[in-house]
């Protein structure tokens, strides 16, 4: 099948700097490509170019088969690619509805009669939030007073609506606690389910193993793993995340020697010779 997003060995440049060299990923509609790394390992370099903040240096980057080079966000969401941020640029004051259509507000009547059609964003969202398994006490209440999770969820359900073939996620979870994370990843699998193509940026080997269909693993932005899910465990996939042979070779040196006890404090006695 052909990948609805595919970037095959791109790379990126900022002057001397190598932010991303030799990347692949593909994106299948249905499915979650997760892209894991530490901080520096090229994660969000990665989501500009996909999201269209920044054009690629190198190799290719296709949408349903087609070489593209994105110009602008609007270009990304006009194809079809919908990025949820990880501070999701939400007005906190605002109520749910408005913040579901921030930007894309309908309207009804005309010239100087014309006037948002709030009747229909409320119960549009109500809906739309409900259809993903969302169900808000209130969705006039400020989306600051949501709590973390339930925010993500919001934005999923808004890319969902607005036609999205691929979701794009930054850590979603990495502020969360485990029952809002669960929460998050519910939803993340339910637009999977919906047909969208996902792709989840984590640093959690664990959260992404859950839900995830491929992994690509970024080291100081290059590729230092892929794998399918049934070709790696998640020991494995956790063992490459945290730095594997590295973390090995920094266990034994971090090893304490054999020594004597320490001597307890004004103890004069000279230590025995051997």
């Amino acid at each position: 099948m052909t990948a609805l997003v595919e970037l095959d060995k791109v790379s990126k440049y900022y002057g001397n700097v190598r932010a991303l060299e030799g990347v692949s990923l593909e994106v299948h509609a249905g499915r979650i490509s997760c892209v894991l790394g530490d901080n520096g390992a090229g994660k969000s370099t990665l989501i500009k170019i996909i999201a269209g903040l920044h054009t690629h240096d190198g190799g290719t980057f296709r949408i349903d088969g087609e070489d593209t080079t994105l110009a602008s966000p609007r270009e990304a969401l006009d194809r079809g690619i919908a990025t949820v941020y990880q501070d999701l640029a939400v007005v906190p004051l605002m109520p749910v509805w408005r913040n579901f259509f921030l930007g894309s507000e309908p309207t009804r009547g005309a010239g100087p009669f014309k006037r948002l059609d709030v009747g229909f964003m409320r119960a549009t969202t109500r809906a739309e939030l409900l259809r993903m398994g969302i169900d808000l006490r209130d969705v006039d209440q400020p989306i600051g007073t949501l709590s973390g999770g339930e925010r993500q969820c919001v934005a999923i359900a808004r890319a969902v609506y607005f036609g999205a073939k691929v979701l794009v996620l930054d850590e979603p979870t990495a502020a969360l606690g485990v029952k809002q994370s669960g929460v998050v990843l519910k939803y993340v699998a339910a637009a999977r389910d919906a047909g969208l193509g996902v792709v989840l940026i984590t640093h959690n080997p664990h959260h992404a193993y859950l839900v995830g269909d491929r992994f690509v693993l970024l080291k100081r932005g290059v590729m230092a793993g892929s794998h399918t899910r049934d070709s790696v465990t998640l020991d494995e996939l956790t063992r490459q995340m945290a730095g594997g042979s590295e973390l090995e070779d920094l266990r034994h040196e971090l090893e304490r020697s054999p020594q004597a006890p320490p001597r307890a404090a004004g103890d004069d006695t000279p230590p025995a010779r051997a």
